[in-house]
Order: C-alpha cells, then structure tokens, then sequence
C-alpha cells in the first residue's frame, strides 16, 4: 500500500534550520515518504503568524514549530488544537531536561544559535582559509591548518574542507597527483593529515561524469587515463601506499556521504590531538651516564 502525501509545515522565527535537520533526518527513517514541506520562517509578529495559520488551514498537516515568543507560540497551539492538528515544539523537551540539569531558565532570545559572536567569527575565517588553500592552493599556509585532507582528484575532499570551516575548521586540500612531489610543507605537517580513499568504480563514475559536466570537448572519456580503469586504479593504489608511508589515516568515503566523512575526520582529530597531549604529558627520560659508554662514545675524562 503507497503511502499517502502529507503536508509538514515547519513553523520557525528564526531560519528554519533546527526544524529542516530534524525534519530530514526524521523522514530519512521512512521509505519513499510523500511529504510536501512548507516552510514558514522568520516568523516575528502577529500579522505573519495569521498567513501561516491561514495556509495551515487550507492545507492541514503535521506542524512542527520554534517560537520563542509566548503569544505566537499560544495561538499557534491553539489554532491547531481548534482545526484537530498535530502539533509540537521539537525543543521543548531538551530544553526541559536542561533546565532541570543546569539549575537555570533558558534565555528567550530569538535565533540564540546564529549571533554574530566569536564562533561565527571563527567559521567566516575558516571559509576564507578553505577558498585560499583549496585544491594544493598556498601550501605554505598548512602551518595554519587545523588539519589537512589529501587524497585523488574527485575525492570529495574540498566539499569535505567546506563542511568542516563551517563548523570553524581550517582544512587545507591537496590533492595527491600521479608524477607530482608532494609538498614539502605536508611532510612535517603540524596538523593531522587524513586521506580519502575511494573505489575505482565509483570514481570513474564521478569522473565520467565531471567531464560531461565540463563539456570536455576532444577528451575521449574511455580511453584517457583520467577514468581509465587500471590507470585510476594505480593512482588510488600509489595514495594509499603514500597515506602508508608517512602514518596518515585514510577514510574511505565511497558510500559515505560528506556529513559522514567530516564527522570521521573530527574524530581522528580528537585522537591526534589526544596522542600529542599523552606525549607532551610523559615525563623526560632520565640520560644514563653510562649510555654513552655503552653506545660506544668515549665517557667523561
């Protein structure tokens, strides 16, 4: 039996984001959900309210909201509970069970998460970062980098950078091309490096279709040696032997999605910065007078 087509209307003051994530990943849990989403954001006064209520009622369904303001969110209630709709504020149990956790009422501020403080700051520069050392760009400026992605070309790893700045991470991209050194600043990085590693199969594909993209016009898609199967092959070969060489962990990103992937590589990050931290934390080793007598040097006279 086909699922039948609701309406989700998604009611927020602010951006909507909140309620577009939750919305996402809640529907992600069904198969071929027929759902028809209206968003109402930046919803801020009586007059707005009353047109989302209006396509509430002309178009009933499911109404998830994030209303800070007391009123608005009381007739949005009401209104729903008057038409028989179902309807909740997503938040209001977090926001409960934290309250009672901290000891504290909840500030009721608008768009809290989106302030133009020293986070958002962070994230504006960490996209700067991304845009200038995208691609092999400025290798000079790894010594900057929180950490750095290598990997083939088409490996997704500059949508994977773009992610991470946006959670205030500066990723430099380099690119591991066959016959090119690699950059001598990447061999003392002081920032984790992580690879990316995809299938041969999957990569052509992304290829193949890269050069439709680009209307690469005289380039004969099978036969050169950018999606040539044992050409591409020997090429992701040769990165995960280099990735092998130097220590740097490799994430395997064919059937991950970027969300996926940037979440593995702040992991690895934690487990870099905790390996240096238990390094930095061991006590110096005690020099044996004898050692260098043993070692074959000449002792003191």
């Amino acid at each position: 039996m086909p699922n039948r087509t609701i309406n989700l209307h998604l009611v927020s003051d602010s951006t909507g984001e909140t309620l577009n994530s939750i919305a996402r990943a809640t529907l992600s849990r069904f198969e071929d959900p027929h759902v028809i989403h209206h968003r109402w954001s930046l919803i801020r006064s009586r007059l707005q309210l009353d047109r989302v209520l209006e396509g509430i009622e002309h178009e009933p369904g499911p109404v998830l909201f994030t209303l800070v303001d007391r009123s608005l969110r009381l007739a949005l209630e009401e209104h729903c509970a008057k038409l028989n709709i179902e309807h909740m504020s997503p938040l209001e149990p977090v926001m409960e069970m934290l309250q009672q956790a901290i000891g504290a009422q909840a500030r009721e501020k608008r768009g809290a998460q989106h302030v133009m403080d020293a986070d958002y700051f962070r994230r504006i520069d960490a996209m700067h970062y991304v845009l200038a050392h995208d691609d092999g760009q400025g290798t000079a400026g790894i010594a900057e980098a929180d950490v750095c992605i290598v990997g083939v070309s088409r490996s997704s790893k500059t949508p994977t950078c773009f992610y991470l700045a946006n959670r205030g991470i500066k990723a430099a991209n380099v690119p591991l091309v066959p016959g090119a050194a690699l950059p001598i600043e990447l061999e003392a990085a002081p920032c984790p490096v992580i690879g990316l590693h995809i299938e041969v199969s999957a990569l052509i594909e992304i290829r193949r279709h890269r050069l439709k993209l680009i209307g690469a016009h005289g380039v004969h898609s099978d036969v050169t040696d950018y999606v040539d199967h044992e050409a591409v092959k020997a090429e992701i070969q040769a990165a995960r032997r280099l990735c092998t060489r130097y220590g740097w962990p490799v994430i395997d990103v064919t059937r991950r999605s970027i969300e996926e992937t940037a979440a593995t590589v702040l992991q690895l990050m934690e487990a870099w910065h905790a390996r240096r931290g238990a390094r930095a934390a061991e006590p110096p080793a005690v020099q044996d007078p004898a050692s260098a007598v043993l070692a074959g040097g000449a002792g003191p006279a």
